[in-house]
């Protein structure tokens, strides 16, 4: 199942169940010392490239962000043989520069995520893991994806500070005000643990922040609706394959 040629996994948010570029496509789904993962593990070709890619919430959406298993998750995509991982979230607009269906890749986040089992430390008799987290995104490996979006010509804000919250319902006007206080330019409710929890296991990890909407009392925002954040979701989305394209270009055959 070990796939030593993988370049990176990718992980899809809401709106992002599949590849459609992905060929020659095998599926996983390893039973982790953490459970199964939301779905399954699809490892296929890109540009002659092997990329593995799991849907966060599972392929048919049925897992909300506070029961999405991410120590499985990840842990099954580091089974296939990913040691890099591109994170696609679906998040709302806070400040200027991030409007509806702007691709970001931020450089920063606060976590006001609660209840969630976010280390690798909890089991009894587990080593307790301190890790830097002072760059939660892997500087090295994002400024690959950042270099790759300018390579394809595609349009993404670079930096930015993702603030993970902890869903599934949207947030209200003033803790968005907050958010905007603390320094947060974006709000999703799946980038922790998942961001920590990479760390602890050593992975590279960077997040694509898709934004399918501002967030409450923001920009020119009315209520949100479905509707609109997946069609947000799908003219941001068309940016993507060419940034795998390109991300694909750096690594060896």
């Amino acid at each position: 199942m070990h796939h030593a040629d993988l370049a990176f996994a990718v992980i899809g948010g809401t709106g992002v169940y599949r590849i459609a570029e992905l060929e020659d496509v095998e599926s996983h789904l390893p039973e982790t010392r953490y459970g199964f993962p939301s779905g399954p593990v699809r490892v296929g070709r890109i540009a002659g490239k092997r990329v593995a890619f799991l849907a966060r919430h599972g392929e048919a959406h049925g897992v909300p962000p506070h029961r999405i298993n991410y120590r499985a998750n990840l842990v099954a995509l580091q089974m296939v043989g990913a040691t890099r991982v591109l994170a696609l979230n679906t998040v709302g607009g806070i400040t200027e520069r991030f409007g509806p269906t702007v691709l970001a890749c931020p450089d920063q986040l606060i976590d006001y995520t609660w209840g969630r089992i976010s280390t690798l430390c909890e089991e009894p008799g587990t080593d307790v893991l301190h890790v830097d987290f002072g760059d939660p995104y892997s500087p090295a490996w994002r400024g690959q994806v950042v270099a790759a979006a300018q390579r394809a010509g595609v349009a993404m804000v670079d930096g930015g500070c993702y603030g993970a919250t902890q869903g599934p319902r949207l947030e209200t006007k003033a803790e968005i005000a907050r958010m905007r206080r603390d320094g947060c330019d974006l709000v999703g409710m799946t980038g922790m643990p998942e961001a920590g929890l990479a760390r602890e296991l050593g992975l590279d990890y960077a997040c694509l922040g898709i934004v399918a909407n501002w967030a409450a009392g923001c920009g020119d925002a009315a209520e949100i609706t479905m509707a609109e954040v997946l069609a947000n979701v799908e003219t941001a989305s068309s940016g993507i394959p060419p940034l795998l394209r390109a991300l694909l270009g750096g690594f060896g055959a």
